[in-house]
């Protein structure tokens, strides 16, 4: 049966989005109600002049502008038949004029006159008077011989709407704009606004886009169900041979930095159809309505270039969930926003073939109405990469960099834990720049090294000047966390020790986890609380006080504790009970889902935790209190110290290696830092060349 082509501007019944009618108004009426009112107060500007000085009392006033008429013989005033003085003008006003208004007389005085300051244009005086005695003060001044002119002033009316005028006009203008981009979000023709309602996305294509999905590691089976998209779009006669049909929505879930926007690029990449993409803030503005005809505007037009794909990044800015949340009253932009898209997901043809991918790292807030079947169909998770991706990331994002025969980036991927993909990218990046600043040919591991260093922690601050108190208790405070962590089992082995100041904090002990951890066990949780204790546990025995250096440990010692309480139910007081609640609902009052009893149960607990790992860290550091302080002798000595080290310490060897002002004078001795790949020796990094853990002193 064949089927007429819809027509964009007359709908059919139930067929795509109803567009009102534009809103219509006399445009003539409008252009004159402006003007008038422009006018209007162009009048009111040029006819209100300013205020002056006020005078209250009319007889300082009089003596402003007359004066007694004096006898050049006698020197006293000429008296009137009544016994009153002659009046004859002062000569202190401009003109010898007052100008007489319906409710002020006003004069303006000469310039520099004594008590009324320089003035150019003299100073204008004013005297308050009824509108009944108005006649009166008229005959007064013909009486005193002096100039008057009389203003009727503006009528009463006037008067009293002069103060609303400002107030009309913006109302008039703000229904102005809001009516043009009303009708121009409805699908009027654009006009000063007429843009609003468009959408804003950018259009790419196969041609445009050099991202595949080679460049996009890490996340393999992300790729997958992505690719079998792909795949739908160029062979779609393929999939309906069985009479399955493609998802008509994908959502892409993870993390920041994972690859989420990454792998839309290489969907664009490898796809040969036109690729839309837009932001979810793009759809919000400050007019009612324009995101809800963007939303319309850009699926018209998708359907129009069928087929293709839609991709929504960031989709939680328009998708979170309706009816949370405290909102400014009518309607919200953000949830009209939203129903547009819920509607015109469902509106798909069976053989429309329009793809929409969204991207967010907060599926949790999203509405259920979007991320139900039919909508978002599938949601694929693109999560932090484990060891194998994170050398996967590492080799795609090193293909352009002179990498060192020696080096080992599977090393790298294993000192790296739970780094994201735009944190590897970034890795590489300064261990290139910093291999170029010490002009190197190669970047080695030491930069690697230095590079993860700086991206977890900050920069190292060789600079700053540290008072030799303070650098003890630093060093027994990394000591005390080294020496714990490599007695307890269940700890992560120790990579590195630093008492080098880096971003806040004035030393650090690395860790170098053995594998990925997805989980948390009890035993890792206690053993890693005790690692937390013994710094500030070891610091406190070296000098008998206790600083701020711990503040880190306390907060994290703490967090692993209500972690342990709060969420993964190992307490046997709190039972398998989840007190955390969650963090979905929109709402500025805090959550309690507990009673005040419960509430003292879990400070008596987390206490107890915290307790128990202090006083156990305690013990274990007075049984090992030498090899504290060798580890620690050894931090003042040489600064930094590996793994090994640290093994050979506690083993009662010594360290047969320079020191750091002897690495610094054998380098000011030779003529260039450039050292060629291969020639570290064991005697300038230690017996682990690799590790890269003394700084290169260039």
């Amino acid at each position: 049966m064949s089927q007429e082509p819809p027509n964009p501007k007359n709908p059919p019944p139930g067929k795509g989005p109803q567009v009102p009618p534009p809103m219509k108004f006399s445009r003539g009426l409008m252009s004159w109600v402006l003007i008038l009112g422009m006018l209007i107060l162009l009048f009111l500007f040029l006819n209100s002049g300013p205020r002056g000085t006020p005078i209250d009392s009319w007889l300082e006033f009089q003596s402003l502008i007359a004066q007694p008429r004096m006898d050049e013989a006698t020197g006293q005033p000429v008296l009137k038949p009544d016994g009153t003085p002659e009046m004859i003008p002062s000569g202190k006003i401009k003109d010898n004029l007052v100008i007489v208004e319906n409710n002020r007389l006003v004069a303006t005085v000469k310039p520099d006159e004594p008590g009324f300051g320089p003035s150019e244009k003299g100073t204008m005086i004013t005297f308050p008077i009824d509108a009944e005695s108005r006649d009166l003060y008229i005959q007064q001044l013909m009486t005193l011989g002096v100039d008057h002119l009389a203003k009727t002033g503006t009528s009463l009316w006037l008067q009293l709407l002069a103060p609303l005028i400002p107030f009309l006009l913006i109302i008039l203008l703000i229904w102005f704009f809001i009516a043009r981009s009303m009708r121009s979000a409805g699908g009027g023709p654009g006009g000063m606004l007429g843009s609003f309602g468009k959408s804003r996305h950018r259009i790419s294509s196969k041609d445009t886009v050099d991202v595949t999905f080679d460049d996009v590691a890490g996340v393999d089976e992300a790729k997958e169900e992505v690719a079998e998209i792909v795949e739908f779009l160029k062979n779609p006669s393929k999939f309906q041979r069985l009479g399955g049909r493609i998802p008509r929505g994908v959502l892409l879930v993870g993390p920041p930095g994972c690859g989420k926007t990454l792998l839309a690029k290489a969907i664009a990449g490898e796809a040969d159809v036109p690729f839309f993409s837009i932001s979810g803030s793009d759809f919000v503005e400050m007019f009612v309505g324009v995101g809800a005809s963007r939303v319309r505007d850009l699926f018209k037009q998708a359907k129009e270039n069928s087929p293709c794909i839609i991709f929504l990044d960031e989709i939680d800015a328009v998708g979170r969930r309706r009816g949370g949340g405290f909102t400014t009253g009518g309607h919200d932009e953000r949830e009209q926003t939203l129903n547009a898209i819920l509607v015109e997901m469902d509106g798909f043809e069976v053989n429309d073939q329009i793809i929409v991918i969204a991207a967010t790292n907060r599926a949790d807030v999203l509405d259920p109405a979007l991320t139900r079947p039919g909508r978002f169909d599938r949601q694929v998770d693109v999560s932090l990469p484990d060891l194998v991706g994170r050398k996967q990331i590492l080799e795609v994002h090193a293909k352009h960099i002179k990498l060192s025969p020696s080096l080992d980036l599977e090393r790298v991927a294993r000192g790296t834990p739970m780094f994201s993909g735009a944190d590897l990218a970034a890795l590489i990046n300064e261990a290139a720049i910093l291999a170029t600043m010490t002009e190197k040919e190669y970047v080695e591991m030491a930069d690697l090294e230095e590079a993860r260093d700086k991206i977890r922690f900050g920069r190292a601050r060789r600079s700053r000047k540290i008072e030799e108190q303070e650098r003890i208790a630093t060093a027994y405070h990394e000591a005390g966390h080294a020496v714990v962590q490599s007695l307890l089992e269940d700890a992560d082995p120790v990579h590195k020790v630093t008492i080098i100041p880096r971003g806040q904090a004035m030393g650090a002990t690395f860790s170098l986890p053995e594998k990925d951890r997805y989980g948390f066990g009890r035993k890792y949780l206690a053993a890693t609380m005790r690692v937390l204790c013994g710094g500030r546990i070891a610091e406190e025995r070296k000098t008998d006080d206790i600083s701020s250096g711990a503040a880190m440990d306390i907060q994290m010692v703490t967090q692993y504790a209500r972690h342990m309480l709060l969420e993964w139910g190992m307490s046997d007081r709190l039972g398998f009970v989840n007190y955390a609640g969650t963090d979905t609902r929109e709402t500025y009052i805090p959550e309690k889902e507990y009673s005040d009893e419960t509430a003292r149960i879990i400070d008596e607990e987390t206490r107890r935790l915290i307790d128990e790992a202090y006083d156990e860290a305690t013990a274990l550091l007075d049984a090992n209190w030498d090899e504290v302080v060798a580890v620690a002798e050894g931090l003042l000595k040489y600064e930094t110290l590996t793994g090994g080290d640290i093994e050979r310490i506690m083993g009662g060897e010594k360290l047969d290696k320079p020191t750091v002002a002897e690495l610094l004078q054998k380098e000011a001795a030779k003529p260039t830092p450039t050292r060629a790949p291969g020639d570290a020796k064991a005697d300038d990094l230690g017996d682990e060349p690799a590790g890269g853990m003394m700084p290169s002193p260039a």
